[in-house]
């Protein structure tokens, strides 16, 4: 599967940003995917990730009751809606494509990657 992220921009604390991931390939419904993100000078972090069927999700704490990740299959498309922007927010945001169809939080278990949106927030 091939992965386009976009959405990313520059914004003031405390805004609201939603990226999209749209995907090509016929594995995309029948694979968990992932945001991660990797801000100057640090490693990548994971974010949030859901399940193939977008019944299960899950969220770094620092995003927690923040950020939503969310799926269309139909359009082949992940999203992730981000509020109550933060400084700290600030990354290079990546989507992911998971190998098995779960939820999961681990780089390794991703296998293809998107090119990466920016988004800074200003305090």
């Amino acid at each position: 599967v091939q992965l386009q992220a976009s959405g990313g921009g520059l914004v003031q604390a405390g805004d609201s940003l939603r990226l999209s991931c749209a995907a090509s390939g016929r594995t995309f419904s029948t694979s968990g995917m992932g945001w991660f993100r990797q801000a100057p000078g640090k490693e990548r972090e994971f974010v949030a990730a859901i399940s193939y069927s977008g019944r299960t999700t899950d969220y770094a704490d620092s995003v927690k009751g923040r950020f939503t990740i969310s799926r269309d299959n139909t359009k082949n498309t992940v999203y992730l809606q981000m509020n109550s922007l933060k400084p700290e927010d600030t990354a290079v945001y990546y989507c992911a494509a998971a190998r098995g169809l779960l939820v999961s939080t681990i780089i390794s278990d991703f296998f293809s990657w998107g090119q990466g949106t920016l988004v800074t927030v200003s305090s």
